[in-house]
């Protein structure tokens, strides 16, 4: 018995057609279309996770550094940002915790005004660090950590000098230029910002700041974020804080939060540690 019969007008049926090339190119550049559309946002939500997880772990840094003020009355210097100090604050012949001298990268004899180097998670018993105890962001890579060394009303480093900032009188510190951060690097010196209209503070004692997604690439190639990036070479006192952008040439995904006076004058009143 044959697996076909014929018709009623007595022809054969004919064997079902296959898929032609170009059916098949058009199917496959269809369902092409379809993941790429699925795969777009999906990459879009895993950065906008990323974003707001490092903006998390950069709160809790500074939560952490304003809990070690209010215990110790001055802030711990930075991680070496070399890879010296492993995790810890970075110390050794120029320094001892709260003694006032970190460890500095600025060579040539020049009095540094701003101590700069990696959070010193180790000493804050911070997580998330990497496998050698620095502190990380939600890409891996290492946070940065700002803490002003300008002296203020002729006490040298008050904020990472014990009792420093008590001998340095809070309406002196609140009225000191210490560390910037402005919403655009254009115009700005390795002092300060452009203009008051962009400055968005110039009285921070310390700034936590991440490089981003596009940490591996020199800090980024726009001039707002070469700013972040350079701060780790040259030491200077601004950052740049300003909206997300992706657009070549003026791209900036750097995070980055401050401690302001009025904030640390409050925890360390709480604490006893001023005035």
């Amino acid at each position: 018995m044959t697996a076909f019969s014929r018709s009623r007008d007595g022809r054969w049926p004919r064997a079902a057609a296959g898929f032609s090339l170009v059916e098949l190119a058009i199917g496959i550049a269809i369902i092409a279309l379809l993941l790429g559309s699925l795969l777009v946002p999906l990459q879009s939500q895993v950065e906008s996770r990323k974003v707001a997880d490092t903006q998390k772990i950069l709160d809790n840094a500074r939560e952490a550094l304003l809990g070690y003020a209010a215990a110790n009355g001055y802030f711990p210097c930075p991680a070496d940002y070399a890879g010296g100090s492993a995790g810890a604050e970075a110390t050794g012949s120029t320094h001892t915790a709260g003694s006032g001298t970190c460890p500095s990268i600025v060579t040539g004899g020049v009095t540094p005004t701003v101590y700069i180097g990696y959070l010193p998670a180790v000493t804050l018993g911070f997580t998330p660090t990497d496998m050698n105890g620095y502190a990380v962001d939600a890409w891996q890579t290492r946070v940065r950590y700002a803490v002003s060394a300008t002296t203020v009303n002729s006490v040298n480093r008050p904020f990472t000098n014990s009792g420093g900032m008590r001998s340095a009188l809070m309406p002196n510190i609140l009225g000191a230029t210490l560390l910037s951060v402005c919403n655009t690097a254009t115009g700005a010196s390795n002092t300060a910002c452009a203009s008051a209209a962009t400055t968005l503070t110039s009285n921070a004692i310390a700034v936590i700041w991440s490089l981003g997604a596009n940490a591996a690439t020199s800090g980024g190639t726009s001039t707002d974020e070469a700013a972040n990036f350079e701060t780790l070479a040259n030491a200077n006192r601004v950052f740049v804080m300003r909206d997300l952008s992706k657009v070549i040439g003026t791209e900036f995904d750097d995070i980055v939060v401050w401690i302001s006076t009025p904030i640390l004058f409050s925890r360390l009143i709480a604490a006893g540690q001023l005035p």
